[in-house]
């Protein structure tokens, strides 16, 4: 109970009305720090509420893209991913198991857009792929 709390504080800070989707939805993305895709969500919570739809998943998401509370990755050509921490760092997506990890140690410059461009910059994606170091032992 005391996580769905959490969801739901989470939730009051981004100006969205929690509801018992939105909630399940942001306490998984919460506890689980995976950059799941829809389907891994739906996979995740479907048992427990019967009445939940990939729909609902779906549109549970596009609510917390447009009020920041999440962050779209589209690492790969077959699914967007999702992702809770909305600071300003990299993924690293390996090829072989499908795993994504966070890449905190980069520059910041690397996320500054040259302003003499001028162009309205919705969202940065900085993401390597490759092997990790797990797949690359085995």
């Amino acid at each position: 109970m005391e996580t769905l709390i959490e969801s739901h504080q989470y939730l009051l800070q981004y100006a969205i009305k929690p509801s018992v989707q939105r909630s399940a939805v942001m306490d998984f993305l919460l506890k689980n720090r995976i950059h799941p895709t829809i389907d891994e969500i739906y996979s995740a919570l479907a048992p427990s509420m019967p009445t939940l739809s990939k729909t609902t998943v779906y549109n549970t998401l596009n609510l917390f893209l447009e009020h920041g509370a999440v962050q779209l990755l589209r690492l790969d050509e077959k699914n967007a991913r999702y992702d809770v921490d909305t600071s300003a760092h990299g993924h690293f997506l390996c090829k072989s198991c499908n795993k994504v990890y966070d890449i905190f140690n980069l520059k910041p410059s690397m996320f500054q857009f040259p302003q003499n461009l001028q162009f309205d910059i919705e969202s940065v994606e900085i993401s390597y792929a490759g092997t990790c170091h797990i797949c690359k032992s085995n």
